[in-house]
């Protein structure tokens, strides 16, 4: 368990019909930062990545992952770098208690974003350690349910459980006024690395922990990052997650439900997201 003793995260079952999105003034900032290189230690988790399945680049940190990693390293203390635009809500609250239920100690750095879920896992370290020019986001839960009057009004009275849940991690890890916490989520709030530090939600700064932006693969390195300016100018114009993973299929000629496919010529499929990304460009 946890060194600090943080309390388990209230679960909820998934709403029918529920899409989850990372906020898109994040996402597209975030789209424009380098791929870090995951950490090379035994004892690193690197989420640099969504929060859930990433149908984008076929990746995104899931719980299974978080699960996986930690199996691994067993009972031994463990660094969780964190470069996340957030996501899913319930996959940000299953990997918070995962760590925060890790025997070892469990230390978070914030190596450039953690926005949104990732402020979730976030919460479960011992210890929370912002970077160089990092940023945190916190803000209410964020998702779209379809259905009728019925199921949105059942979806109403669901998401401010969620966000009751939201802020009682939040107030379990920062020893905030639960006033304060929840007037943050209300105004979407953006902290710098200093005011993170200042409102309770990191310990301390760290002027010498920041993004490596170092890859092996540049090129792949640049079409994932054109393929993410694509998702964050579509989510900038209102545009659905659902409706933007259904686009980006039928222009590749294929299903939503599809598995990304590498064997498009790069050219081609590099060629594709420009085109998307100055067709949303303000």
């Amino acid at each position: 368990m946890s060194l600090r003793n943080l309390p388990e995260a209230k679960t909820f079952q998934r709403p029918k019909n529920f899409q989850w999105d990372a906020p898109s003034d994040v996402l597209s900032s975030w789209a424009e930062t380098p791929r870090a290189a995951e950490g090379t230690a035994d004892n690193v988790i690197s989420i640099l990545d969504v929060i859930g399945e990433d149908w984008w680049t076929g990746g995104g940190f899931t719980a299974k992952r978080a699960s996986a990693a930690l199996r691994s390293i067993g009972e031994r203390d463990v660094v969780v770098q964190v470069n996340s635009p957030g996501g899913d809500m319930f996959e940000g609250i299953a990997i918070y208690n995962l760590l925060r239920a890790h025997k070892g100690k469990v230390t978070v750095q914030v190596m450039g974003w953690a926005a949104s879920a990732a402020s979730i896992i976030a919460m479960a370290g011992d210890e929370i350690v912002m970077g160089l020019g990092s940023f945190m986001m916190v803000h209410n839960a964020w998702g779209m349910v379809v259905g009728n009057r019925h199921d949105l009004a059942e979806a109403a009275v669901l998401f401010e459980g969620f966000d009751s849940a939201i802020a009682d991690i939040y107030e379990a890890r920062t020893g905030s006024d639960r006033k304060a916490i929840v007037k943050l989520m209300d105004g979407e709030t953006f902290m710098g690395a200093s005011d993170t530090v200042a409102n309770k939600f990191a310990d301390r700064v760290d002027e010498g922990l920041k993004l490596d932006g170092s890859t092996q693969n540049r090129a792949e390195d640049d079409h994932i990052r054109a393929k993410r300016r694509v998702d964050a100018a579509m989510a900038r114009d209102g545009m659905p997650r659902s409706e933007r993973r259904k686009m980006f299929a039928e222009m590749k000629g294929g299903t939503q439900d599809a598995a990304p496919t590498t064997t498009r010529a790069a050219g081609e499929d590099i060629m594709l997201t420009k085109q998307l990304i100055n067709l949303f460009k303000i």
